[in-house]
């Protein structure tokens, strides 16, 4: 992408600053977690101070995900048994769950959205685990994952005639698919959703790494590394399978994103996960706490 117009830039900017903030809770968190002399206690007290945060993130931690011996009845135990950057993980996806939209004129279909980037960030998660042990934070994978995409919504809210189109371009006039979606947005928009995307997680203070994975995740030239690889590939996985829809339909022309870590069998790569469906139900667990007010 080449340097944007003032007029295109100001339109980004403007559609960007639309988008609801995370609660004040969750951008205290944020905002603590960039003290690397933070103390749990200190975080798990802001949580503790939001009732509907607290109750969404016992309601997952006593869930059949995480299959606990014993009954977590608060924040402070949940970080003995899980680590404080797993629960600050939680609150951030809940965050980011809570605030979209329910529906939008481009015809983006948000619930398929979800459970796509719900899919993505799990199957990130197990693929750092299994793939990038000590190279990267499981939990990151996650919220990579869910967040990936998220300016693709940014597009169906604001820019809802250009996104609708750049969704044709990527369908296809028979339904086959065309172009991949982040090529058309560029045909279209000037900008594909990475752009926008790492514009909002600025804006929501996330940490630089984060952003810049966002923001390059369709980018080819970009230098790879242990979350990037996990996202792309959990990306692949998650459309290889249909799991939810993203509005970027599979091609089956395309080969691993990230062969020097994954190989080149993408499918041997997905058979190694096991049995996805425990994913995708997990993910529509998770999808309604989230919902819940």
């Amino acid at each position: 992408m080449g340097t944007l117009s003032l007029e295109l830039e100001k339109k980004l900017g403007i559609a960007v600053e639309r988008m609801p903030a995370f609660p004040k809770s969750v951008q205290k968190i944020l905002e603590m977690t960039r003290n690397i002399n933070c103390l749990p206690k200190d975080l798990v007290g802001v949580i503790e101070k939001d009732p509907v945060m607290t109750m969404k993130v016992l309601k997952v931690i006593n869930s059949a995900y995480y299959s606990l011996p014993n009954k977590i009845t608060s924040v402070n135990q949940s970080v003995v048994y899980l680590g404080l950057n797993t629960v600050k993980n939680l609150a951030l996806a809940f965050a980011a769950v809570g605030i979209l939209p329910r529906m939008n004129a481009a015809g983006f279909d948000i619930q398929r959205y979800l459970l796509h980037s719900l899919t993505t960030a799990a199957i990130g998660r197990q693929l750092c685990s299994q793939y990038a042990r000590g190279e990267a934070d499981p939990g990151d994978c996650y919220i990579a994952g869910l967040l990936h995409d998220f300016g693709k919504v940014v597009l169906a809210q604001y820019l809802a005639p250009e996104f609708r189109e750049a969704l044709e371009r990527t369908y296809g006039t028979d339904g086959s698919g065309g172009v991949p979606l982040h090529q058309s947005e560029r045909e279209v928009i000037g900008v594909d959703h990475g752009f926008i995307g790492a514009k909002l997680a600025e804006r929501w203070q996330f940490p630089g790494h984060l952003v810049d994975v966002i923001r390059h995740h369709h980018s080819d030239d970009h230098a790879p590394d242990a979350m990037m690889d996990c996202l792309r590939v959990a990306n692949q996985i998650s459309r290889m399978r249909e799991l939810g829809d993203a509005g970027n339909p599979w091609r089956g022309d395309e080969t691993c994103a990230a062969p020097a870590r994954f190989g080149e069998d993408l499918e041997q790569v997905a058979l190694s996960l096991g049995d996805l469906q425990k994913i995708v139900d997990d993910a529509m667990a998770f999808a309604q706490v989230g919902a819940e007010r």
